[in-house]
């Protein structure tokens, strides 16, 4: 099978229709370009070129040859061009799993910053609860979640890029509505929309564990998973609620966010997690991205 090199000595010989100024362009001298030719046309098994003593034409073969000579090389080139953007963390596909309450917040952000710094990568993106994305991450169904602690597997690293503060989140008729100070002794005994143990345990003991040191019990009326199912049985009066700061961005009318004095800050914290022996070159360039934005998102302690 003929080479590259070959090809590419054919094809500036066809362009130049002299075999000097075509080893010129190569740099090269003009016996070693001969001999290409030669090679080249016995491997096709044609001649392409008719030599005389004072010129050089293509034959009926060399002229059909020449264009798919120049789209091989061409291919060639791209091919090479696609790998090294690769290799470089430039061009390429990364999967990234996260859980319905990034996409208030950090995971918009971080789809923007990536779009217009990585603006060849094509980003997949699925909606997981934690334990499902430990799993995708196991199997290399994605190359990176955005999920809640604890992150407890030897084979996982990650980095934390939200640190964010609880919101307290009252129904516009609530007497706590207007409240100046709300602190967790102000959901003693009250109905309280919780999470759910299951597919939201993260929120779930957080929240137990404030409710204990505080020594209070609020009164569940119902725990459910997702941030905005929540917030809307909250609006529809059904109860109080704790949520992340990051809430704020879904707007619901008739509830009220107020800041939750604590004595001791508890953070709601967002984990980027990755396998360690993933060798995606885009992964660092996310992980890049990703840190960039947190360093406006991660709480002070």
């Amino acid at each position: 099978m003929f080479d590259l090199n070959q090809l590419r000595c054919f094809v500036t010989v066809a362009e130049e229709l002299h075999f000097g100024r075509a080893a010129a362009r190569l740099n090269m001298t003009q016996p070693p370009l001969s001999r290409q030719i030669q090679v080249l046309e016995h491997i096709i098994d044609a001649p392409l070129l008719e030599r005389t003593s004072r010129s050089v034409r293509l034959t009926p073969a060399g002229r059909s040859f020449l264009p798919e000579a120049r789209r091989i090389l061409k291919l060639a080139e791209s091919a090479s061009q696609v790998a090294r953007r690769i290799a470089l963390g430039k061009t390429g596909s990364l999967k990234i799993g996260f859980t319905a309450a990034a996409a208030y917040g950090f995971l918009p952000e971080l789809v923007a910053a990536c779009r217009a710094k990585l603006p060849e990568v094509d980003f997949s993106l699925k909606e997981m609860v934690s334990g499902d994305q430990f799993e995708a991450l196991t199997s290399g169904q994605i190359d990176a979640g955005l999920l809640r602690p604890p992150i407890a597997r030897p084979e996982l690293t990650s980095r934390r890029v939200v640190a964010e503060p609880l919101l307290a989140a009252i129904p516009k008729k609530h007497p706590l509505a207007n409240a100046e100070n709300i602190t967790i002794k102000d959901f003693d005994d009250q109905p309280f929309v919780m999470y759910s143990p299951y597919e939201s345990r993260y929120f779930h003991d957080l929240l137990v564990a404030l409710f204990t040191r505080a020594d209070i019990l609020p009164r569940y009326v119902q725990h459910l998973s997702q941030i905005h199912s929540i917030l809307a049985m909250v609006r529809a009066g059904l109860g109080l609620a704790i949520v992340p700061a990051a809430a704020a961005g879904l707007k619901i009318s008739d509830v009220r966010l107020r800041p939750l004095k604590l004595r001791n800050r508890v953070p709601v914290e967002l984990f980027m997690v990755w396998r360690r022996d993933d060798e995606n070159p885009l992964l660092s360039a996310l992980v890049k991205i990703a840190s960039e934005l947190s360093s406006a998102e991660v709480m002070e302690d």
